[in-house]
């Protein structure tokens, strides 16, 4: 099941990131008092009421700029806006309408999108709603004050935003054939994968990073078995801000991430493992999907007999928080291994779908404690009651024990390695869920 995706899109400076944070619970975007701190697009999970939606912080419009930086950010809202459900349009009540509110307003009417208007700073209804008022001119509906600072009015805001949900994006999808997002930095061959595997070029490839502007859903029959490969998107560069070139990927991650089940993580072979990498892997993860690292144009690497284990070496050092992720080097270009994505994908789709019985679940988790004393704390030792694994895609399992506090992430992982070593789920992260139970229980 996807989550619906919220945008907040607006002028620099006036409350973004401050609104984001409040949502969010914790301070994920920087927030500083000048126009265009927020370069890159933050994203985070939101809860209100039963309903769960992703959101995205984009840089602020400056729908007329010239400046390089500024017209970047621009285009991550274009973005933002392109890949979202709803659009919570953020204007500041202490600045009043402005003329840039009009033409971001046209901007976003032309999306066809819901749109919730927001007044921030709103820090005294009493005395400010008459200025509120006046953002009826812009003609797009009802506007919702807050004060992001002071948490005023989020409860009201939060309504309006999923009022526009589609209730059918919100059931689970009927269509049961595999989803594998083909995810990565601009230009690494994340199309030229797609269309050597379905064999004519459906997706626009050129030698500009982010020549594909949408994410494309292509389906591709292997062996009898049909497969749905969605491919994300870059923007096109316009100039040498690489550093800004390569957060441009994120909003469409994770919208792909969002709605696939196995992520296919393409790393240039010549290039190397990058930051972005790990960041872009990072969504992946956090989302309990399955993975596999495609490193790609390795036709085109020098190579001896060490080459392979350098480079294996290398991408699990920075990507050490996914040890479990499948590893494939393909050749796009040639159709070198190409195939063998499909075993792999095969063979991950069984491990994120593989139940373990209680019974030998239980067995393991009491041999593990033998072989190593649980943690202990002023004289109180943890004690592990229990072990079941409650559902599937990723496998998740629940740990009852007498004090949860006492269960230090590290002796998680240690549980974890133990049902590994037994059950593999190689490309499948594993979650965990520690529960407290009294001890006469």
């Amino acid at each position: 099941m996807s989550k619906p995706i919220v945008a907040i899109v607006g002028r620099p400076n006036v409350g973004k990131s401050t609104l984001f944070n409040a949502l969010a619970g914790e301070r994920i975007a920087i927030v500083q008092d000048f126009p265009g701190v927020t370069r890159d697009r933050i994203y985070a999970d939101v809860t209100w009421l039963d309903k769960q939606f992703t959101m995205i912080d984009t840089g602020g419009i400056e729908p007329e700029s010239n400046d390089v930086l500024l017209s970047y950010m621009r285009q991550q809202a274009e973005v933002a806006i392109q890949t979202a459900d709803v659009i919570l349009f953020l204007v500041d009540v202490r600045q009043g309408l402005v003329d840039n509110d009009f033409k971001v307003a046209d901007m976003l009417r032309r999306s066809t999108k819901p749109i919730v208007l927001v007044v921030n700073k709103v820090d005294n209804f009493d005395k400010l709603m008459p200025d509120v008022y006046e953002f009826y001119n812009l003609g797009i509906g009802d506007p919702h004050p807050v004060s992001s600072s002071s948490k005023l009015g989020l409860g009201d805001m939060l309504d309006e935003v999923i009022s526009h949900f589609n209730p059918a994006d919100l059931k689970e999808e009927e269509d049961d054939r595999p989803r594998i997002a083909i995810v990565g930095k601009p230009n690494v061959g994340k199309s030229s994968i797609i269309n050597k595997l379905i064999g004519e070029e459906r997706v626009i490839v050129s030698e500009i990073a982010g020549t594909t502007r949408d994410a494309i859903d292509t389906p591709v029959k292997y062996h009898g078995k049909e497969f749905i490969f969605i491919d994300t998107a870059g923007l096109r560069r316009k100039s040498k801000i690489k550093e800004e070139l390569e957060r441009f990927s994120i909003v469409r991650t994770v919208s792909a991430v969002e709605r696939a089940d196995i992520v296919v993580l393409v790393i240039d072979a010549k290039e190397g493992v990058t930051e972005q990498d790990a960041k872009i892997a990072g969504i992946a993860h956090e989302r309990g999907k399955g993975i596999i690292i495609a490193v790609n144009k390795w036709d085109a690497v020098e190579k001896d007999d060490k080459t392979i284990y350098k480079h294996t070496n290398e991408i699990k050092d920075v990507l050490s928080f996914m040890s479990y992720a499948e590893m494939i080097f393909i050749s796009a270009l040639t159709g070198q291994r190409l195939n063998k994505l499909f075993d792999l994908i095969e063979k991950v789709i069984q491990n994120q779908n593989l139940r373990v019985a209680t019974g030998v679940l239980n067995e393991i988790m009491a041999e593990a404690v033998a072989l190593q004393q649980p943690p202990s704390d002023k004289g109180r030792r943890l004690k592990l009651y229990y072990i079941t694994q409650v559902s599937i895609k990723p496998p998740t399992f629940v740990i009852f024990v007498n004090d949860k506090e006492l269960m230090h992430f590290s002796y998680t992982r240690y549980i974890e390695n133990k049902i590994r070593e037994a059950f593999g789920f190689s490309g499948t992260s594993l979650k965990f869920f520690i529960r407290e139970r009294k001890e006469k229980e």
